[in-house]
């Protein structure tokens, strides 16, 4: 029997494994695996050893000993001579041979050897139904697949089914939306109609108050000057009637005039009595009856250095023109316009304008400068600049709030908690356990897509929530979600680790300076890890309590709820710490969480109230939007009479979408929410442009000396604010040096028709995330063959834009080196010209590729070859290390040691880095 593994030995005597291997290891033979090979002596012994524990003697066991058996045997006979007794004795040898007889084993070995048989023919019969068992098993496994598979296809064709009949009904819906979305927009026009309306009264009514103003102060200024002139009539006619007298002047009662203002000086110019009387008369003629005043030399001093006085009724005027120039203080707002510039410093808009160009700015009078900017000016014209501080009435009204609260009404609120981390580590899952809820069932794709508030009852009190996305794209939500939270729950897989987002995660918290509760989830699983966590977050300089550090670690599984309540006890006695309050009776303020355009219902915000109490009827103020509360919705969906503090809300009733992020505040009435709104929205438009003055100028001083650029113009409609600038600052960054990607337009709420207009205009790409183009918008775009993609997912929407610029952008033809031959020495021959006689070092030489001369690897000819040779032989290539013969098509100044470089063109596709 040839040498065999112990796996094929447990399989030959049907036995386990286990159960050989440790017979085995008794019987003093070393294995360490089932692959290890067993020889026939090693088989014996074991054998002998088995014989011996099931009683049988030893001797029995040993190997039987040869027996020799002798079968001749030799004797010497002596026999005496002939010759009597002095003669010679012979020696005769005799050889006897034994019969052979037959030999056997004996009746007790027979037994045994019948006994060995028995066993291996059950051994053998065993194995055989093994076998037998074995393809039974097989053939039940097939059968049962094939039965899965029947059951998975009609499965599918139930499934295909279902998602027609889904399709018509959400076909159906989505007509039903449509109509609601057109009759929102009526609605919606209706009520724009009627604030313009409104708006127009205002405005003709404070016309009317600014005209009755403007006529109530001309009549005034006529009765005034007509007193004036009265005034002036009558002193001319007292001074007349004074100076026909002869008499001295007297001073008249409550004026100005000094006593010899009208007297007449001996031989002077005004002397007599008409003259006087002429110059008087002169002097008064001026408006509102006051004399000119001049400034000239006091005669008291030198004539050099003269002091300026003041005097009246002279012609010639004393100013001078400043020899010194004067430095002034200029309060530099935000933004300002060159020519605005110029007039705060006294100097003309065109010195403003050297100033620029000298620093490298090509400006126009109109343009809008920075404060940066504007300071820099300033303080090279010679100039002090200083920063105006600038409130605006939002910043007003909300000093005049807070004047009205004070620290001993603050009372306990709940702490808001920021759940942030990776994607697919389990945040919404986490959050859904908390709730009893679903929520990723409800997200294309089976991930967090837009930022959620939630308010949840636990044995801990109340604490309110926000689920961020963890998407790359999702940025400024995480970010949004960090400034508006009092602590961040850091949610990290215990089978995935630290990943890029986690550490994004840990970035934003430290920025909005909020302590970190660290919750390692998916425990449940054999694979999880949170030592290898705990040494990842290290690195980070987030250390656990038990390593030395001050971060609350809590293993827990959203799955099946491991851990949970240890992490709400986390939350409270955190919040506990951080001594959370907040004033309760005031009027509220907070942050914007979420916006959006819904059907039906128009612009939608979710706020999140920081301080006082958001009640139905509320007039708010959210940056550039206003409007008075007609509906507050809890995160269920029900109709809710207020919200206190912590606590976030559904607004209804804005006049249009606020930017998610915006500070909100109740105000007193509508005119001032008005006002603060427009104020705000001149703000924002002057930083807009201003930043498009910038763009272009950026733009048009890099593109100067350089080929035009590929342009490609997007317009992205998404369901909600942070969507839009999620998809917006995505699709922006795949721009690179050969393509430029603008976003030309970005809103939120469905696809109009003036989106199409202006996509049509631009030749633009119309994107639309979770939103769909509406009927006349439709038209259009099939009208003006555009091209429309609509998506539910992030990553696909970037993924499908960069794969279509990346179309746009076409083939480049590069380079590959295949071969190069260094020339060993040059033959002339009248037949085939100059040939170089080489040997190829490097790669192969192709007869059909172009090829370079180098001569001290400088390149000095470039073409292709006239011929290669093998010998005698014309050949189509040479591989390394042959020596060849080649000659260069119309070069002949070949010299021995340049080195003939064969290269070959291919095209590839141009892609985004």
């Amino acid at each position: 029997m040839s040498d065999v593994t112990v796996k094929q030995l447990a399989e030959v005597l049907a036995v386990p494994i286990e159960r050989l291997m440790e017979q085995l290891e008794s019987a003093g033979i070393d294995v360490s695996s089932e692959e290890d090979t067993i020889s026939n002596e090693s088989k014996m012994k074991l054998l002998e050893f088995l014989r011996g524990s099931h009683g049988k003697e030893r001797a029995s066991l040993s190997p039987r000993k040869k027996v020799v058996l002798k079968r001749k045997s030799q004797s010497v006979l002596r026999v005496a001579g002939s010759g009597g007794i002095k003669s010679k004795t012979k020696n005769i040898n005799i050889e006897v041979k034994k019969k052979k007889r037959p030999t056997g084993p004996s009746q007790a070995e027979m037994e045994e050897i019948e006994r060995e048989r028995k066993a291996a023919q059950e051994a053998l019969d065993a194995r055989k139904d093994q076998l037998a068992n074995e393809e039974k098993e097989r053939e039940e496994a097939v059968r049962q697949e094939t039965e899965a598979v029947e059951e998975a296809k009609r499965k599918e064709a139930e499934a295909t089914a279902e998602q027609q009949r889904e399709e018509k009904e959400r076909q159906e819906a989505e007509d039903a939306e449509k109509r609601k979305l057109e009759a929102a927009e009526q609605e919606v026009r209706e009520a724009k109609e009627r604030e313009e309306a409104e708006a127009e009264a205002e405005r003709k009514a404070r016309e009317a108050e600014d005209e009755k103003k403007r006529r109530r102060d001309e009549l005034v200024d006529q009765q005034v000057q007509k007193a004036v002139r009265e005034r002036a009539d009558r002193k001319r006619r007292e001074q007349q009637g004074q100076n026909q007298g002869g008499g001295a002047p007297k001073p008249a009662a409550n004026t100005n005039t000094p006593p010899n203002a009208g007297a007449a000086k001996p031989g002077g110019r005004n002397s007599g009595g008409r003259n006087a009387g002429n110059n008087a008369n002169n002097r008064q003629k001026t408006r509102y009856g006051r004399k000119q005043l001049h400034m000239q030399p006091n005669r008291g001093g030198s004539d050099k250095k003269r002091p300026m006085v003041a005097s009246a009724g002279s012609d010639k005027h004393g100013f001078q023109r400043p020899t010194v120039p004067k430095i002034l203080t200029v309060e530099v707002p935000e933004s300002i316009s060159v020519g605005d510039l110029g007039k705060a410093m006294s100097v003309k808009s065109g010195d403003v304008i050297k100033v620029l160009m000298n620093m490298g700015m090509m400006v126009t009078i109109n343009q809008m400068l920075d404060q940066d900017t504007a300071i820099l000016v300033v303080e090279e014209m010679g100039h002090t600049a200083k920063e105006a501080v600038e409130h605006s009435r939002e910043e007003k009204l909300k000093a005049d709030m807070e004047k009205t609260v004070t620290s001993s009404d603050e009372e306990h609120r709940p702490p808001v908690v920021t759940v942030m981390g990776h994607v697919d580590h389990g945040k919404t899952s986490l959050l859904d356990y908390i709730r009893e809820s679903k929520v990723t069932d409800k997200e294309a794709g089976g991930i967090t897509q837009h930022i959620g508030a939630y308010h949840v009852q636990t044995d801990h009190g109340v604490i309110s929530f926000i689920d961020t996305p963890g998407h790359a794209a999702f940025t400024a939500m995480r970010a949004r979600g960090a400034q508006v939270t009092d602590i961040v729950i850091l949610v990290v897989a215990a089978n995935d680790g630290v990943m890029p987002q986690t550490v994004e995660a840990i970035d934003h918290a430290r920025a909005a300076n909020v302590p970190i509760i660290v919750a390692v989830n998916k425990m449940d699983l054999q694979e999880a890890n949170p030592d290898r966590v705990k040494q990842d977050l290290t690195a980070h300089e987030v250390v656990a309590e038990d390593w030395g550090g001050d971060v609350q670690f809590v293993p827990i599984s959203a799955l099946t709820g491991q851990g949970i309540d240890d992490l709400l006890e986390s939350i409270s006695l955190q919040a506990e710490v951080l001594e959370l309050t907040a004033v309760k009776d005031a009027p509220a303020s907070g942050i914007v969480v979420e916006s959006s355009l819904d059907i039906g219902r128009g612009p939608v915000a979710t706020v999140l109230v920081k301080s006082g109490t958001l009640k139905k009827g509320d007039m708010i103020l959210c940056g550039e939007q206003f409007g008075r509360i007609r509906s507050l919705i809890n995160e269920q969906g029900d109709e809710i009479a207020s919200a206190g503090p912590s606590i976030p809300a559904v607004v209804l009733g804005l006049s249009g979408v606020p930017i998610a992020g915006d500070d909100f505040l109740v105000v007193a009435d509508k005119k001032q929410a008005r006002e603060a709104a427009e104020e705000n929205r001149n703000k924002e438009r002057q930083i807009r442009l201003q930043r498009q003055q910038a763009a272009k100028l950026e733009n048009l001083m890099s593109q100067m000396g350089q080929e035009e650029k590929l342009q490609v113009n997007l317009l992205v409609k998404a369901d909600v604010q942070g969507s839009v600038e999620a998809l917006r600052d995505s699709l922006v960054k795949l721009s690179n040096d050969d393509v430029v990607v603008n976003v030309i337009s970005s809103g939120v709420g469905g696809i109009t028709n003036a989106d199409a207009q202006l996509a049509a205009a631009s030749n633009a790409i119309i994107i639309g995330f979770n939103v769909r183009a509406d009927k006349a918008a439709r038209e259009i775009i099939r009208e003006s063959d555009l091209d429309l993609h609509y998506f539910s997912i992030i990553y696909e929407a970037i993924d499908q834009v960069k794969a279509s610029v990346t179309g746009v952008l076409g083939t480049e033809t590069k380079e590959k080196i295949i071969g190069l031959a260094e020339v060993r020495d040059v033959f002339r021959s009248s037949a085939f010209g100059t040939v170089a006689g080489c040997l190829v070092a490097e790669g192969v030489v192709k007869r059909d590729n172009p090829i370079r001369v180098l001569r001290d690897n400088v390149v000095v000819f470039e073409g292709e070859l006239e011929s290669l040779r093998r010998h005698k032989d014309d050949v189509k290539e040479v591989q390394a290390g042959t020596e060849c013969g080649i000659g260069v098509k119309q070069y002949k100044d070949v010299q021995a040691g340049d080195q003939i470089e064969c290269y070959e063109r291919y095209e590839v596709q141009r892609t985004l880095d």
